[in-house]
């Protein structure tokens, strides 16, 4: 279910208050300054998936805080992430202090006072979620708290990722398939609090779900490379080939079917693509790993019942539905 609050239809004089209110009863007891003598209007908006709320927000120049009297207040049992969108933040918590800039991720604990001054326009989408869910310890949470999250590190560019993808479908997502997403963006933060703190322990139960999506995503990103395979693929993410096959044991399947499965697809789509110069067949498994044409001919027919070529002609230049490799 949506929500969305507006500042626009109200007086300049009227909107300090309203804002205040609404961003208060959106997230948690905060003091919120706006910096503009006469304020600009503010839009948020927020949808429940299981147990993450979504929320997206914009708005003029302000300093938001969560002060000792707001944490007396109630909602000290919250975890938020923003990632920004339009703007600079300037965060605080902990006896750290960061710039969040387009594109960054940011996480406060509303445990403890923190400060976000935000001094222009802005706009960010938070994800806030009940602190015991992440099942992280006290220490590896406040080691992450107004901390950078560089995008060179394993997990930041996949939880970036999937977070804009759920935030920008979630307002279209029925009940049961939006809290299963939920459940893994919840895994995915945890991983990322946990890599962040220096803590993180790949073959640990509770990171499989995770580090399940970070391996598919790492996979996805080289299905490519013809050297993909098992062994490299453990290296990368530093674990052993054993427990690799082990989180595949889930999905029914090894993790070279499911790479060749992947690799079938996406050159099912390519040769079923409408374009005035289509690219060959061997050009096609090229791209997407296959090294040898006759073996890239049997597999396919095997995956979808008829040779490549007749895939192409049967398409015909027109959108084909995909029949799932087996």
């Amino acid at each position: 279910m949506s929500t969305t609050v507006s500042t626009e239809s109200l007086s300049p004089g009227e909107r300090a208050e309203f804002w205040h209110e609404a961003v208060s009863q959106a997230f948690i007891p905060l003091e919120v300054r706006l910096l503009e003598r006469e304020p600009s209007s503010g839009i948020l908006s927020s949808d429940q998936l299981g147990v993450v709320q979504i929320s997206g927000v914009a708005a003029g120049p302000q300093v938001v805080t969560r002060s000792r009297r707001t944490i007396e207040a109630g909602g000290e049992g919250w975890v938020a992430l923003t990632m920004q969108h339009q703007g600079h933040a300037r965060i605080s918590q902990d006896g750290r202090e960061i710039i969040c800039g387009p594109g960054e991720l940011a996480l406060c604990d509303s445990s403890r006072p923190f400060t976000k001054e935000f001094p222009t326009a802005f706009g960010f989408t938070a994800f806030r979620l009940p602190r015991h869910v992440l099942h992280v310890r006290d220490q590896e949470l406040r080691a992450a708290t107004a901390s950078p999250f560089e995008s060179t590190s394993g997990c930041v560019d996949l939880v970036t990722t999937y977070l804009r993808t759920l935030a920008s479908g979630a307002a279209k997502l029925d009940p049961c398939t939006g809290s299963r997403l939920a459940d893994t963006a919840v895994d995915l933060l945890a991983l990322l609090i946990q890599e962040r703190s220096g803590t993180l322990d790949p073959t640990a139960p509770e990171t499989a779900p995770a580090m399940l999506a970070r391996i598919k995503d790492y996979a996805m990103c080289h299905l490519g490379d013809p050297s993909l395979s098992p062994e490299r693929i453990a290296t990368a993410h530093h674990v052993s080939v054993r427990y690799l096959h082990k989180l595949f044991q889930g999905e029914e399947t090894t993790m070279a079917h499911w790479i060749q499965r992947r690799r079938l697809e996406m050159c099912a789509h390519d040769l079923s693509r409408r374009a005035f110069a289509a690219p060959t067949v061997s050009s096609v498994a090229r791209r997407w790993g296959f090294v040898s044409p006759t073996h890239f001919s049997r597999v396919f027919r095997a995956a979808y019942g008829v040779t490549p070529r007749e895939w192409r002609a049967r398409a015909g230049g027109a959108d084909h539905p995909l029949t799932p490799a087996r």
